[in-house]
């Protein structure tokens, strides 16, 4: 079983994060603050050596991945695995809504207006199926869709061959897909109803099928 490290960074800030939207598979570009953003992780990991990047087939992902990566000064990576599996969750329906408004379409029929509180009393899991329920056309993912989605993605990474004990690997993701690692993974040591920040760094400790969380939100 290969034990390594995996670097999760959420990608820059975004229109639609200015904007309060949730945009899941959506794309909307990097603001000039969310370059700054990933300019300014990869200075902070310019001697972290990965042997493997990783992030999600929106530009968002792939510019930010871009960014880090050029800036590495030990690494041989210079291009990422694209993969939808990392893509955020599939909010359906609610793509490009407000954020508050949408969670509050999910959570209230439920006595639970906000999506803190559905996390509060259930979990992140919980808000997902909430979500698919309150879609109109029902295409939103509930939770076991997202992670028979992502678990491939996760698979993705395990499986390389390149992978050795003691490596690092760089995974460019999304807001709620870190959150909803963590709160995996987690153990409940992190709050999880609040958002990492862009450009913020979490690390994952893999050791064959063990999985922690060994850091989160770091800026």
């Amino acid at each position: 079983m290969t034990k390594f490290t995996l670097y999760m960074v959420r990608h820059g800030q975004t229109y639609f994060n200015i904007y309060n939207k949730l945009q899941g598979w959506s794309n909307s570009p990097l603001t000039k603050k969310g370059v700054q953003n990933a300019v300014d992780t990869g200075e902070k990991l310019k001697n972290t050596k990965f042997v493997a990047a990783y992030c999600s087939d929106t530009t968002r992902a792939e510019v930010t991945t871009k960014e880090i990566l050029k800036r590495n000064l030990v690494s041989d990576v210079k291009e990422p695995t694209t993969s939808p599996f990392f893509r955020e969750e599939f909010y359906g329906y609610f793509e490009g809504n407000d954020m508050d408004q949408a969670w509050y379409l999910a959570g209230a029929p439920h006595g639970l207006p906000t999506f803190k509180a559905i996390v509060e009393k259930y979990s992140i899991g919980k808000a997902k199926d909430y979500l698919k329920d309150a879609d109109p056309f029902h295409q939103a993912e509930n939770n076991t869709e997202y992670w028979d989605r992502l678990n491939q993605g996760l698979d993705l990474i395990k499986n390389n061959p390149q992978i050795k004990d003691g490596d690092n690997v760089l995974l460019i993701s999304h807001g709620n897909t870190l959150l909803s690692l963590v709160e995996r993974f987690g153990n409940g040591q992190f709050d999880v109803t609040e958002r990492p920040a862009n450009g913020s760094l979490t690390k994952l400790e893999f050791d064959g099928d063990d999985v922690k969380v060994t850091a989160y939100n770091e800026q």
